[in-house]
């Protein structure tokens, strides 16, 4: 046994070669620096977003409590977790080929012979007893086909946590974009009721006039539309509230604690402009591009599989124990048994199987490829877009206030007029609702501002590390 276990250790060793090509990153195929914004180049810094945990990225202590709930509870995230223990048993089940098998076992066989089949001419009683361990078909990797599968799954393995984490990042961006939305339909309700408020009253003041002669019919009719206007515009955003917080409970995966909900839009980040870095140093990061290399690298890997596929494959079969006819003579001197079965097949004629399979594994290898070159693609423009429209949204918004300013100026004199009989009812109705889509613009324009902050963050690779 001692020889025997010698002999298997060394072929082991022997097993330490790999027919695989050298893995070779390939390059980025995109620019070397982010795109300009006009004559302005967007700024660039040493270090990535991908450094500072979603804990210290958002400030709002409600939100960070959501966000630590949704990873904990959300369901999505949850099997992305559970794929990994998959894949990590699996990687363990082909990690183990490149081990041989020890099995023990013992046997016990009692045989009788009739009298016309036995050398004797009388019938035959015969026993045997055996007690053995050994290997069973256990494959010598010499050309490393064993090694080749073993590191494909290791890939693979490593490719499910890259997704784990890329949906990480994802809930904690989709958390945060759901509580803003939420924050600025609640505005947009609150806007609404204010209108509807104000609409009745000016719709109770338009009928006292006409009943003491001073108005139209037309403008209390006038006056009713934009009454009923506002009542729908009430109802719709009661509806967008109720919907936004079923997205929320469902991302946070439990129920909603009233006072982790906003009432209005306010700031979530701790910077108004992220370090970008360089695209090669940046996209490089991102969890979907690790994966996406990690699948090329599994690919290439089968590739030296296909190709040990046309070398000799040896395969050993030994035991070594003890075997007696009786039973109580199994322990006694003289009793042990050993087998030594090696194999080898060289493959001569498969109709092309082999031939096929290696220009099968070479075009995953390909596809693969093109995957990667495809999410970095994919990466680099995500990013460039939300850095294009971070470059003008402080001009939005600027121009959103002053439009503000400027429409509520004018439906005051307005109303101003209409009071003092200098106009009628029409030019009140059109100052409001100008006024109105002003004030709803703005909403949306810092629900932008701020929604552009955490996906910048989420595009560039951050809130995973914890």
């Amino acid at each position: 046994m001692k020889t025997l276990t010698l002999l298997v250790a060394a072929l082991v060793m022997a097993g330490c070669t790999s027919l695989a090509p050298d893995y070779r990153r390939p390059d980025a195929p995109v620019p070397g620096a982010w795109p300009a914004l006009g004559a302005q180049p967007i700024a660039r810094a040493a270090s990535a977003a991908a450094d500072r945990p979603w804990q210290q990225f958002f400030t709002d202590e409600r939100l960070r409590t959501l966000i630590g709930q949704a990873l904990a509870h959300n369901r999505d995230l949850r099997v992305a977790a559970l794929n990994i223990d998959r894949a990590r048993a699996i990687y363990r089940v082909q990690q183990a080929d490149r081990w041989p098998t020890l099995n023990a076992g013992a046997t016990s066989t009692v045989q009788r012979t009739p009298a016309g089949l036995s050398g004797s001419g009388r019938a035959e009683t015969s026993r045997r007893h055996d007690l053995a361990i050994g290997i069973a078909s256990y494959e010598i990797d010499f050309f490393g086909r064993v090694r080749s599968m073993d590191d494909a799954s290791l890939q693979l393995y490593l490719a499910t946590e890259q997704a784990r984490r890329s949906a990480q990042i994802s809930l904690v961006a989709e958390v945060a974009n759901a509580w803003l939305a939420l924050a600025a339909d609640r505005e947009r309700l609150l806007l609404a009721q204010e209108t509807l408020d104000t609409q009745r009253s000016a719709f109770g003041l338009i009928r006292a006039r006409v009943d003491a002669g001073v108005a139209s019919q037309i403008d209390l009719h006038r006056a009713q539309t934009t009454v009923d206007a506002a009542r729908a515009d009430l109802a719709r955003y009661s509806t967008q509230v109720a919907q936004d917080e079923h997205a929320l409970a469902l991302l946070v995966g439990t129920r909603l604690a009233p006072e982790l909900m906003p009432d209005a839009l306010v700031p979530v980040a701790t910077l108004d402009m992220l370090p970008a870095g360089l695209p090669s140093d940046v996209l490089q990061r991102r969890p979907d591009i690790l994966q996406a290399e990690h699948r090329l690298q599994a690919a290439n890997a089968h590739i030296g599989a296909a190709r040990a596929a046309f070398f000799p494959s040896v395969t050993l079969t030994a035991g070594g124990g003890l075997a007696s006819r009786a039973l109580s003579d199994l322990f006694q001197g003289g009793a042990g048994a050993w087998t030594f079965v090696p194999q080898i097949v060289l493959p001569i004629f498969d109709g092309g199987r082999r031939r096929a399979g290696l220009e099968a594994a070479q075009a995953e290898r390909d596809i693969a490829v093109a995957e990667y070159e495809g999410a970095i693609q994919r990466a680099f423009r995500e990013v460039a877009d939300v850095l294009a429209q971070r470059g003008t949204l402080g001009e939005q918004l600027d121009a959103q206030l002053s439009l503000v300013a400027a429409t509520s100026d004018a439906h005051r004199l307005s109303d101003v007029r209409f009071r003092q009989g200098a106009h009628g009812y029409l030019e009140v109705l059109d100052a409001q609702r100008e006024m109105v889509a002003a004030k709803q613009a703005l909403i949306g324009a810092r629900f932008t501002r701020l929604s552009n902050q955490v996906t910048l963050y989420k595009a560039l690779g951050g809130g995973w590390q914890s």
